[in-house]
C-alpha cells in the first residue's frame, strides 16, 4: 500500500509540475515582454523578504505533520482531529502575524534596495506580497492532514488546476491591461479560492473531523510537538536564510538588474528541483508509515534505494543544466538575461549539493530528528550571510552564491547525515560519505563526457541546437548509469519494480 501510494504521489507530481513549469516559462515570457526589467527585480526580491517573513510559521507545518503519522496509522479519529484543531488555531495566528509584521516593516524597505526602482505604487505592490503570504496560511492546514495520509496527489491535483488556471488569467490581465497590480490580485484571489477547496475536500475525506471540534491535544502531545517547533524553527531560519537572502543581497550589493537576471535561472533551476522533490515529497509520508509499523533494517535498506535515485535523478539534471541553461535563457529571454560560465557552475554546484541531501532530509522529517541538529540552522545561516556578504564586494555575484556554497560544505552536508546515522538508522555514517563520494565522482566524469560530446557534435546555437543538446544530455548520462550500476542491488530492485507495473499495465489492459 506504502509503494502505491507513492508511486501514484508521484504520477500526479511529475504531470502536474510538467504542466506547470510550461505555464510558468509562458507567463514569465509575457511578464517580461509587457512589463520593465525592473517589475522583474522587484517581484524576484519581494518574494525573498516574504520569504523570511515565514519565519513566524515557527516550524509547525512539519512538526504537525509529524505527529499525524502515528494516529494516522492507528486510525485515532479523535487524536487526529485534537491535532488539526491545534493546527487550526496556530495557522490562523501565524498568517495574521505575517500580514502585522509585514504592513510594519513597509517603511525598512528602502534598506534592501541599492537603487529604488522607477516604479508606480511600490509600497502598494509590497502590501499585496504581504497579503497574498498571510491569507496562504488560512485553512491551508488541511492540506497537511492529505498528505501526511499518503494522498498527496489530491493536494498536488489542486495545487496545479488552480496554478494552470491563475497564470491564464494574469497572462490576459497582462496582455490587456499591462497593470502589475492588477496582476497580484488574481494571485491573492486564487490563493484563498484553493485553500477553501482543499478545506472541503478534507472535511469529504474525512467527515469525523466535523464531529470532534472541540477535541483537545493532551499534554505530553503538547510538549512533543512544541520541542519539534522549537527545533524546526530553527532549521527553518538556516533554510530562509540560504534560500531568501541571495536577491536581497544581489539587490542591496550589485542592483535590481542583477536580480531580475538571476529571477530567470532560479524559476527554471526551482522549476527542475519541484519536480524533482516530488520524489521525495511522495514518499516522507510511506517512510513515516514504515518508521512507525517497520524495523530499522528495513528502513535502512530504504533508505540505499531513495539515496541511489537520489544521486542518479540529480546528477542528470546538473548535468542538463549545466550545458543548457544559458542556451535555453538566450533563446527565450534574450542575451542581456545571460549570466558568466562561472556563476553558472557554482550555481549548478549548490543544486547538486542541495539535492543530494534530500534522500537524509526525508528521513529525517519522517522519523522527526529535528531536535539533534537544530543549531546547525544556525552555523549554516551565520557562515552563509557573512560569507556572501564578504565574497560579494570581492567577486560581485559569483561571490553571493559562493557564499551558499561555502556555507553547505562547512555545515549541512556532513551534520545532516551524521544526526540520521547516529540516531536514526543506528549505523556507522562512514558508509554514507564513501557512497556520496563514489557517486560525485561518477558523477563529474559522467558530466565532462556528456559537456565535451554534445559541445562536439553540437555547436548552433538555434532551437534544433538545442533540442539536439537536450537529447544528449539525456541519453548520454543514463546509458552511462545504466552500464555502471547494472550490477547493483539498487539498480535490481528499481529493474524489477518497473517490470512489474509493466506486467500489470498490460494485464489491466488485456482486461
Amino acid at each position: 500500500m506504502r509503494t502505491e501510494n507513492s508511486i501514484k504521489n508521484l504520477i500526479y507530481a511529475f504531470v502536474g509540475q510538467a504542466i506547470g513549469i510550461v505555464v510558468s516559462l509562458i507567463t514569465r515570457f509575457i511578464f517580461i515582454r509587457f512589463l520593465s526589467q525592473e517589475y522583474l527585480g522587484i517581484d524576484g526580491l519581494f518574494t525573498n523578504i516574504l520569504s523570511i517573513l515565514s519565519l513566524v510559521e515557527l516550524g509547525i507545518g512539519p512538526a504537525m505533520t509529524f505527529s499525524l503519522y502515528k494516529p494516522l496509522a492507528e486510525k485515532d479519529e479523535k487524536k487526529i482531529s485534537a491535532l488539526m484543531n491545534l493546527y487550526k488555531n496556530s495557522y490562523n495566528i501565524v498568517g495574521g502575524l505575517i500580514i502585522v509584521i509585514g504592513i510594519l516593516i513597509m517603511p525598512l524597505l528602502p534598506l534592501f534596495i541599492n537603487e529604488m526602482p522607477n516604479i508606480n505604487n511600490t509600497n502598494a505592490i509590497y502590501i499585496l506580497f504581504v497579503l497574498n503570504s498571510g491569507f496562504s496560511y488560512f485553512y491551508a492546514y488541511k492540506r497537511s492532514l492529505i498528505i501526511a495520509d499518503q494522498k498527496k496527489y489530491v493536494a498536488t491535483f489542486y495545487r496545479y488546476l488552480f496554478y494552470v488556471i491563475l497564470n491564464i488569467c494574469q497572462i490576459i490581465i497582462l496582455i490587456i491591461t499591462k497593470n502589475y497590480i492588477l496582476f497580484l490580485v488574481l494571485q491573492i484571489l486564487f490563493t484563498v479560492i484553493e485553500n477553501i477547496a482543499i478545506s472541503k475536500k478534507t472535511h469529504k475525506l474525512y467527515p469525523f473531523l466535523k464531529n470532534n471540534k472541540k477535541e483537545k491535544v493532551e499534554k505530553k502531545t503538547r510538549k512533543e510537538i512544541s520541542k519539534n517547533m522549537t527545533a524546526m524553527t530553527i532549521h527553518k531560519i538556516g533554510g530562509v536564510v540560504v534560500k531568501s537572502t541571495d536577491n536581497i543581497i544581489l539587490s542591496k550589493f550589485v542592483g535590481l538588474t542583477q536580480v531580475a537576471i538571476y529571477s530567470n535561472y532560479y524559476l527554471i533551476i526551482n522549476a527542475v528541483n519541484t519536480v524533482l522533490m516530488q520524489v521525495f515529497n511522495s514518499i516522507t509520508a510511506s517512510v513515516g508509515n514504515l518508521n512507525v509499523t517497520g524495523s530499522k533494517k528495513k528502513l535502512k535498506e530504504v533508505f540505499d534505494k531513495v539515496f541511489f535515485v537520489n544521486f542518479w535523478i540529480y546528477s542528470v539534471s546538473s548535468i542538463c543544466l549545466y550545458i543548457l541553461l544559458n542556451h535555453f535563457i538566450k533563446l527565450w529571454v534574450g542575451e542581456n538575461y545571460l549570466f558568466s560560465w562561472e556563476i553558472i557552475t557554482i550555481i549548478v554546484i549548490n543544486f547538486y549539493l542541495t539535492g543530494m541531501r534530500n534522500t537524509v532530509l526525508t528521513y529525517r522529517d519522517a522519523l522527526g530528528l529535528y531536535w539533534q541538529d537544530r543549531y546547525k540552522a544556525i552555523f549554516e545561516s551565520i557562515i552563509n550571510i557573512i560569507a556572501s556578504i564578504v565574497l560579494v564586494k570581492i567577486f560581485d555575484t559569483f561571490g553571493v552564491f559562493l557564499g551558499t556554497f561555502i556555507s553547505s560544505v562547512t555545515t549541512c552536508l556532513w551534520i545532516e547525515p551524521y544526526i540520521l546515522y547516529k540516531y536514526g538508522l543506528k549505523e556507522k555514517v562512514s558508509k554514507y560519505f564513501l557512497k556520496f563520494f563514489v557517486y560525485t565522482v561518477i558523477f563529474i566524469i559522467v558530466g565532462l563526457i556528456t559537456y565535451s560530446v554534445s559541445n562536439f557534435l553540437i555547436q548552433i546555437q538555434t532551437i534544433g541546437g538545442l533540442l539536439g543538446k537536450i537529447i544528449i544530455c539525456i541519453l548520454i548520462p543514463n546509458i552511462l548509469y545504466i552500464c555502471i550500476f547494472a550490477k547493483t542491488r539498487e539498480f535490481s530492485y528499481y529493474q524489477d519494480m518497473l517490470k512489474n507495473i509493466f506486467e500489470k499495465f498490460m494485464h489491466n489492459k488485456e482486461c
